[in-house]
């Protein structure tokens, strides 16, 4: 298998410090000390999905780096990556202008260059286009008396002969998109803080493979999560045993993000026939139609009915989520309520869960273990346990790591 993303760095710690990011978010990652042609030869590539190469270019010539880069980016996309990202040194060092425009040239001619070196946790970030450092324009820096690559413009665009993308207040991925596109083929976007930089790799997400990033470790962060969700066709189910206040306002949230709710009646619960009426439909419309990255959300409603106890609501929706992932090859599952979650395991055939992250303090992320479904990934939670988004950010901690199945 050939890697499905490249990492072209100048030096190789910075290649590094890009490259753990992905590491991080689940992907299979290289680090090569040399360029394309030795690490695609190399064993060291095989089953690897994100391969990182440095060429060793910071030291040299504007000509002399534009053409190292050339060559490695158009080797890589001719062994099949699909996604680039171009790392550039957090302080401007280096033939950045040159590097960038042969990366932007050899990925292809639909090519749109998206740039923001911010780091904001180590203090680098990107505000009106100017680079800063600690609060400093970069030219205030050590970087303008580097001896190899001295610093002489702070203000990106400038350096670059490009658009600008400046930061603006409320905006969304969609929103920033749109102006990125229609910005031209060389975009410098502003970033100050980590929630700019999540914007903007979801932004990036949403221009597709034409767009290529070039930034430091910074957007590498969220950007491996944003890609590791990118080409992800099926739904995440959620199931929802719990009656607590908390466990509804947090489904309430989560349908209100959009989520595809369905919520049987206490009649519907407590009658087989009835119970086999309400559900079909829903296996049917997520099962029989091509599959689309959203979320399902079985709901249990809320009340008593005399002869329906907790433990058979438990059953019906734990085994009504068993066969939605078993019908529409679900991307995961989330259950809130103890119940609930032991019944979709139960349903599953599960032995357990191998613990990989959490989504928030007490709130486990894993894979299933055992079973139809081994290899899935879930998250479980007690039911008045979270924050009011703690289903969506379950949901987004599904979608943002790559997960082998």
């Amino acid at each position: 298998m050939n890697p499905a993303i490249a990492i072209v760095a100048d030096d190789l710690t910075g290649s590094g410090d890009t490259a753990v990011q992905f590491v991080r978010a689940g992907w299979n990652t290289h680090l090569s000390i040399g360029g394309a042609d030795e690490a695609l030869s190399g064993s060291g590539a095989a089953g690897v999905e994100v391969l990182a190469v440095t060429t060793n270019s910071r030291p040299l010539s504007a000509a002399d780096a534009a053409e190292a880069v050339w060559q490695n980016v158009r080797r890589l996309r001719a062994a099949g990556v699909t996604r680039l990202y171009k790392k550039v040194d957090s302080t401007l060092r280096g033939a950045f202008k040159a590097e960038i425009d042969a990366a932007r040239e050899a990925w292809g001619p639909d090519t749109i260059a998206v740039i923001c070196p911010a780091f904001p946790a180590t203090g680098r970030t990107v505000e009106q286009g100017v680079l800063y450092v600690n609060g400093k324009p970069v030219t205030e820096t050590s970087a303008a008396t580097d001896p190899v690559t001295p610093v002489t413009e702070s203000h990106i665009p400038t350096l670059l002969g490009c658009a600008h993308v400046a930061a603006q207040q409320d905006d969304t991925p969609q929103a920033l998109a749109a102006r990125i596109r229609a910005a031209g083929s060389t975009v410098v976007v502003d970033a100050a803080t980590e929630a700019d930089l999540e914007r903007l790799a979801r932004a990036i997400g949403l221009l597709g493979v034409h767009a290529l990033p070039v930034g430091a470790g910074g957007l590498a962060v969220p950007l491996a999560r944003v890609w590791a969700g990118a080409d992800q066709t099926a739904p995440v189910v959620v199931v929802v045993t719990s009656q607590h206040s908390a466990a509804r306002a947090q489904a309430a949230a989560l349908q209100a993000s959009g989520a595809d709710t369905w919520t049987p009646s206490l009649a519907q619960l407590a009658d087989d026939a009835a119970w086999q009426a309400w559900s079909q439909p829903l296996l049917q419309a997520h099962g029989q139609s091509p599959a689309q990255a959203g979320t399902v959300l079985l709901l249990a409603p809320e009340g008593q009915l005399d002869g329906l106890d907790s433990e058979t609501v438990a059953e019906r929706l734990g085994g009504l989520a068993a066969q939605l992932i078993a019908s529409a090859n679900a991307a995961g599952v989330v259950a809130t309520g103890g119940d609930g979650a032991r019944s979709v395991l139960v349903a599953l055939g599960a032995r357990g869960i191998a613990l990989v992250d959490e989504v928030m303090g007490g709130v486990p992320l894993g894979t299933l273990t055992g079973g139809t479904a081994a290899g899935l990934p879930v998250v479980t939670k007690a039911g008045g346990f979270g924050t009011e988004d703690v289903l969506v950010r379950a949901v987004r901690a599904i979608r943002d790591r790559r997960f082998k199945r």
